[in-house]
């Protein structure tokens, strides 16, 4: 069964590194977050503004990754690892898997805690307060895909909802710490994050595999049908946060959504699904999951 790193309690986050702590001297001349990976700020509608607006929205769509962090962590896969350290899958655990789910579920604890405390730090130093963040919109999302394809296997839900954010690679937690335009702070913080979810993916790559073997062939249909729903509900953005944003820097409310429709387009969003999105996938596809065609129209459907 699937193990998580044999040294995790000489190597992870949790257990080894310091509190990321925030230096406004060593801060000078840099960026809370990577231009280049926020949209609408090459939006003409955004580029007009006074580089105290810009500011704030770079500013809040750092709070908002790494909210959207501490929420994930904490009430999708830590809620999804707790099923399987607790032994509450139908399928035979060893020992040492389940404690290894522990594992993860401390240091997703963690990626939540130290992802909260750089924001409140980063607030204080830049004197812009985070405007509120709401999950809602994405636990709705991967409810309704849970009710469609699997309405009687809740917890088998929850597990492939943990699979599905754990094994796809995302650019943000890639280029972050590599940016030397981006604060030190935010960059060992996001740092520590890739250290441990490296194992974490090599840890769900193989509980899906197992998870698979065990599905009765109906089962495997309905599974096989799921994932690109639950992949495209992992790595779709909700535009709200960012709606919220721009007006909060004085854009009208009539300008607002335009830049959203020019920024975030139907084909660049899927675009970048598949993409981030294409080692979940080859996993379903390396299982014979996209063999079978009613996947593959699912597939379809969403431009995977």
């Amino acid at each position: 069964m699937s193990r998580v790193a044999e040294d995790w309690y000489d190597s992870a986050s949790v257990r080894t590194r310091p509190r990321r702590m925030l230096d406004e001297d060593r801060e000078a001349g840099l960026l809370v977050f990577p231009e280049h990976l926020v949209p609408h700020l090459r939006h003409e509608g955004v580029t007009g503004l006074g580089t105290d607006a810009r500011r704030a929205l770079l500013a809040q769509h750092f709070y908002q990754y790494m909210y959207f962090t501490t929420h994930l962590e904490t009430r999708v896969v830590n809620r999804g690892t707790s099923l399987i350290a607790h032994g509450q899958v139908d399928l035979t655990l060893d020992a040492r898997t389940r404690l290894d789910a522990f594992k993860i579920y401390c240091d997703e604890g963690y990626h939540a805690l130290f992802s909260l405390d750089v924001v409140q730090q980063v607030e204080k130093s830049l004197g812009i307060p985070a405007l509120p963040f709401d999950f809602e919109p994405r636990l709705a999302r991967l409810e309704r895909t849970a009710a469609t394809f699997l309405p009687d296997h809740g917890s088998l839900a929850q597990l492939l909802q943990v699979v599905a954010f754990e094994t796809v690679v995302t650019r943000f937690l890639a280029q972050i710490p590599r940016d030397p335009t981006v604060f030190r702070v935010v960059r060992e913080a996001v740092d520590d994050h890739v250290k441990d979810e490296i194992h974490h993916h090599a840890y769900f790559v193989k509980f899906f595999k197992e998870i698979w073997a065990s599905l009765s062939p109906a089962l495997r249909v309905q599974v096989a049908c799921a994932m690109p729903h639950f992949v495209n509900d992992c790595l779709r953005p909700d535009l709200g946060p960012v709606h919220s944003a721009l007006l909060s820097v004085g854009l009208s409310p009539e300008l607002t959504p335009a830049i959203l429709e020019d920024c975030y387009r139907e084909e660049v969003l899927t675009a970048t699904v598949r993409e981030s999105g294409r080692h979940t996938l080859r996993l379903c596809e390396s299982v014979g999951a996209f063999d079978l065609p009613q996947a593959r129209e699912q597939l379809d459907l969403l431009g995977l």
